[in-house]
């Protein structure tokens, strides 16, 4: 839709609609928003709001959604199936012990309501499906057995209905079989489930979540499943091409060759989200491929425009960039890295890569699909700081899935990654810096100033003592704090640490008139680590450095919210250990423009991680 445009809310609820079919749930949410800011009073808009920040993992601030959307004690269709879905999700992320059965059988109970008072199948295997997880097998039985006999009467009697209310029905079908003790009749069910999906990737995912977790419950096998999941997601990588006639890591005449075996594997894989960058060779093959097979093609850039063609495509011969145009043209996002010059700075491929990897890992996540990357190797590490070397490695290090394209160089090819660069020292390197404010400092009188900076600034450095093997910058001024770190994890866990701190500190008992709070913005980029001649020691500057102090003002007291880098690397390498709930585009201060931002926070219990059977397609 044309920016700035008044449109109705059905056409904003089909623009959502059509966001939840790729499986862009962030996307989604945005234009719910959007659609709301004009029609505020749109249920089914505000349904849909809430739901797609349901369905990408936000549970609570989903549950919040719903209460600020005025949906509490609604009874209009879908909104009391979208209260006991609330339910579900945390019943679902809490760790296990009666207080989570005990969520369990309250969401049941939500479902069974509703049921009662429609009779329709879904609310109605939503309530077995809860029971079984909550230790009731047999009582779910009999309600899935019953839904099964319903269910296939209703589509014996329309074989040939397509659309939304026959894949449910279809699935629905292959769910009630399989709690109800019946794989046979679930294996002969699923192919139908698989022709009425229309490649919707918001059912398929609902559906292979909750079907999935009744064969866990029942340890059941889930490699069959396969046929009703979402497309699996990729990263991937490899090395640019030489061009004609010339030496390299990927000879051009191994072209044809690398990309029937590319072709081969995203057919065999079923891939349906690809993320990685755009250099002639083996990056350009995925993308070519990736669009060929209509799949979504998520673009990476390290750095700018014009010096990335220069670096990474022109070398190669003029009609790569003729391909790498026609790529971009039909990506379904292109991100930037860094959209400032390259400078030399290798490591921005690294932090490029690292940033594909984890959106690729926060998409399968939300999907609840499978994820692997196949990158093309010669096999030989990389020459200096960056190249396909690395990126296998890295992920490699994460125990995800992995398939190499081998590639033999030609006789007497040079071992360099690209055939335009040779390795250089970093000027730049990616850091993870946070900056926090305390609201209500100003509002403190002269005579609380000294107990402000005993007793909170004295909180504050007591965490950072505890981290100091990890803070390479920590710096104050009156109530604004900016800290900096190697890695994201190491700023999550300090951020999470002070907001635990200063939650603890009783204020009138140290002797301030005002209750502080305190707000963490955090980012992950490229900075410069150097000497600051004013300060006389180690600071950090750069674009990047802004970025993130223009998070923080926007962040509500209390919170830590984080960009989406941040994110997608903690996505990558700790998900196990952090959760990242997106809140939406969000317009950072000053006119710094908007940004997806993410509200951060310990995750509970290793299921919210939506981790499918772990393997690749």
């Amino acid at each position: 839709m044309p920016p700035h445009a008044q449109h109705g809310a059905s056409e904003w609820l089909a623009v959502v609609k059509a966001a939840e079919r790729d499986g862009e749930f962030f996307r989604a949410y945005d234009a719910a928003r959007q659609g709301l800011s004009e029609h505020p009073d749109d249920l089914p808009l505000r349904h849909r709001a809430v739901l797609a920040l349901a369905r990408s993992g936000a549970t609570e601030q989903a549950q919040a959604l719903y209460r600020e959307l005025g949906l509490e004690g609604r009874q209009e269709t879908d909104i009391p199936e979208l209260e006991a879905r609330l339910l579900k999700d945390v019943a679902l992320s809490a760790p296990d012990g009666p207080p989570r059965v005990e969520l369990l059988l309250a969401a049941a109970d939500k479902y069974e309501a509703v049921y009662r008072r429609s009779g329709h199948y879904y609310p109605g295997i939503n309530v077995a499906n809860l029971l079984l997880l909550a230790g009731q097998p047999e009582r779910s039985a009999a309600i899935a057995r019953r839904i099964a006999a319903e269910l296939t009467a209703e589509l014996t009697a329309t074989p040939t209905a397509a659309g939304e209310e026959q894949f449910w029905a279809a699935a629905t079908l292959v769910e009630a079989h399989v709690i109800g003790g019946d794989m046979a009749g679930a294996r002969r069910a699923l192919p139908a489930a698989q022709a009425a999906s229309e490649g919707d990737h918001a059912r398929l995912s609902t559906a292979a979540r909750s079907i999935h977790n009744a064969c866990v419950a029942k340890n059941l096998p889930v490699d069959w499943l396969q046929a009703i999941s979402p497309p699996a997601v990729i990263h991937y990588a490899g090395h640019i091409i030489a061009a004609p006639g010339a030496a390299g890591r990927f000879p051009a005449t191994a072209e044809p060759s690398v990309a029937a075996r590319i072709s081969d594997l995203l057919a065999e894989r079923n891939v349906g989200f690809g993320y990685g960058s755009l250099a002639a060779g083996a990056d350009i093959l995925f993308a070519e491929a990736l669009l060929a097979r209509r799949a979504q093609l998520h673009v990476l850039l390290p750095f700018r425009l014009d010096d990335f063609i220069k670096e990474s495509v022109r070398p190669a011969g003029p009609q790569w960039i003729k391909r790498f145009e026609a790529c971009l043209a039909n990506a379904k996002s292109v991100r930037y890295a860094t959209e400032d010059e390259y400078l030399g700075d290798d490591t921005l491929y690294v932090y490029c890569s690292r940033l594909g990897m984890g959106l690729s890992v926060l998409a399968s996540q939300h999907l609840f699909a499978p994820i692997e990357q196949i990158a093309v190797w010669d096999g030989r590490p990389a020459v200096g700081n960056a190249g396909t070397a690395v990126d296998v490695d890295i992920w490699r290090e994460t125990g995800r899935p992995q398939t190499i394209i081998p590639i033999a160089p030609e006789h007497g090819s040079q071992l360099a990654e690209s055939p335009s660069r040779s390795a250089s020292n970093s000027r730049r390197s990616a850091r993870a810096m946070l900056f926090g404010d305390l609201r209500g400092f100003s509002r403190l009188t002269d005579r609380e100033l000294p107990i402000y900076v005993t007793g909170v600034l004295g909180a504050i450095e007591h965490v950072r003592q505890a981290h100091r093997s990890k803070v390479l910058l920590a710096n104050t001024w009156g109530d604004g704090l900016f800290m900096v770190f190697q890695r994201a994890n190491d700023a999550a866990e300090c951020a999470l640490a002070l907001q635990a701190a200063l939650s603890r500190l009783d204020f009138a008992a140290l002797g301030l008139s005002v209750a502080l709070s305190l707000r963490i913005g955090g980012h992950l980029g490229p900075v410069y680590e150097t000497l600051d001649p004013v300060l006389g020691q180690t600071n950090f500057f750069g674009a990047h450095v802004t970025r993130a102090a223009h998070i923080e003002p926007v962040t509500p007291p209390g919170c830590v919210y984080v960009t989406e880098t941040f994110a997608a690397a903690l996505a990558l390498e700790h998900s196990q250990v952090f959760a990242c709930d997106y809140v939406g585009m969000t317009k950072a201060a000053k006119g710094y423009g908007s940004l997806r931002m993410f509200l951060l926070r310990a995750r509970r219990h290793a299921s919210e991680q939506g981790s499918r059977y772990a393997i690749a397609v």
